[in-house]
């Protein structure tokens, strides 16, 4: 750990005088050799650092959702290149540079903390040592040796050994117990600080082996923090619970605000927002004049909370507009039903049903509810033969058949104008 650290050592001198500028404000107040001094110097070094890296927290978020979005793609192509790695990777490359993805974007935070890390853990094992580090040298580096956390000095660590320990000051039960405390609340809030993003921030309509991935980092990270941790200095547990406990409570703030689009933080955005939008009429900030843009940017390809959120507004007698805007009036062109289909509130005329020639006969009542034309005469062939009825039966047929005297109109299913006549059946 030392080599690693010493690599570092080019950053040692800033973030030791970063540090020592710190202490002299906290030492004003609560004395210079004290723990709160050194301890909160080093807590403000974590959250000035954390400041400097927001733009970089940005761009981890943009780069996570977009490799959310892309999953299933990269999915078909391992599928289909499975037995040609070198065409998987350049498939996987080439689908990257046309989306403009890098998925280094989202380790880009722990990687910029790192050189930060060690040179704090290579100050603080100097003071330990009781060696000049950076400007740390002399009163202030014997200040540093006396400071204590809870009785734990800022340079011990939960494997140093007892003389080594008492040589600062402290007893070895001391540190240990501090030690475990602070490696447990530092794994504590890294898995909780994982599990909030998989159980809240991501799409739940998406399986993809990502989330596979995140969910197997959400346990392996909190056991690396626990081993590695019982090697790290006071200090350093100092530096690294604030930063878990700041990244904790920054993934709080944009999944609250700016939640991933499909995901159960969204649904409850899009409530809160609703509620509030129903109440004043008008949408209260940029940030959610940008969501509802989008919402009303995608069409008939939002998700089931977004039309959930479209069709609440409408019924609300207000219509989101393409600027992000809301209006008084319902817009029947935004409106949609559960399936993404559009729904104007007029309903659908229906056909009636095609009658069978049975049901003709008999004059059954269609099942669209209308009653048949009694003024409809039958066109049913008679039982007997023309040659077998009587005469004065002849005449009274005549008389009944279509096109003699007043026409009837036709029934539903047949054809209008005169029906041809059925000729006698032979014997």
């Amino acid at each position: 750990m030392d080599t690693i650290a010493s690599i570092f050592s080019f950053i040692t001198t800033p973030v030791s005088w970063v540090i020592v500028q710190f202490h002299s404000v906290y030492g004003a107040i609560f004395g210079d050799d004290t723990g709160w001094a050194w301890g909160l110097s080093i807590v403000s070094l974590v959250i000035l650092i954390r400041i400097c890296l927001i733009p970089l927290f940005v761009k981890q978020i943009k780069a996570t959702r977009a490799m959310q979005t892309l999953q299933p793609e990269m999915k078909k192509i391992q599928e289909r290149y499975k037995n040609d790695k070198q065409r998987q990777s350049e498939e996987m490359m080439k689908l990257y540079k046309e989306t403009g993805t890098n998925p280094l974007s989202s380790c880009l935070p722990i990687l910029a903390q790192s050189p930060f890390f060690f040179a704090l853990y290579h100050v603080l094992n100097g003071i330990a040592s009781n060696e000049q580090i950076g400007v740390i040298n002399g009163d202030l580096l014997e200040s540093a040796q006396k400071a204590h956390i809870f009785g734990a000095p800022l340079a011990a660590k939960f494997t140093e050994s007892a003389s080594k320990v008492e040589a600062l000051g402290a007893s070895i039960t001391d540190v240990r117990v501090v030690t475990a405390i602070m490696i447990v609340l530092m794994s504590a809030s890294q898995f909780y600080t994982q599990r909030q993003l998989m159980t809240k921030n991501v799409d739940t309509t998406v399986k993809t082996p990502f989330m596979q991935q995140q969910k197997m980092l959400m346990y392996v990270f909190p056991v690396m923090f626990a081993v590695f941790g019982i090697n790290f200095p006071v200090g350093v547990l100092v530096y690294w619970l604030t930063t878990n406990v700041w990244t904790m409570g920054q993934q709080m703030y944009v999944i609250r605000n700016n939640p991933t689009p499909g995901s159960k933080a969204q649904a409850a955005y899009l409530e809160r927002l609703h509620k509030h939008v129903t109440q004043h009429g008008k949408t209260r900030s940029r940030g959610e004049r940008a969501i509802v843009k989008a919402i009303v940017t995608k069409g008939r390809d939002r998700n089931e909370f977004e039309r959930k959120f479209i069709n609440g507004l409408n019924k609300a007698g207000l219509a989101a507009q393409p600027d992000g805007t809301v209006t008084t009036g319902v817009n029947p062109e935004v409106t949609e039903t559960e399936d993404g289909t559009p729904a104007t509130g007029t309903a659908k005329r229906q056909q009636p049903k095609r009658q069978s020639k049975s049901q003709r006969q008999s004059g059954a009542k269609p099942a669209g509810g209308v009653e048949p034309d009694t003024s409809t005469v039958s066109l049913s062939k008679s039982d007997e033969p023309e040659d077998a009825k009587p005469a004065g039966g002849a005449a009274k047929q005549a008389a009944s058949k279509p096109g003699s005297g007043g026409r009837s109109k036709a029934q539903s299913g047949q054809r209008k104008g005169p029906q041809r006549p059925k000729s006698p059946s032979k014997k």
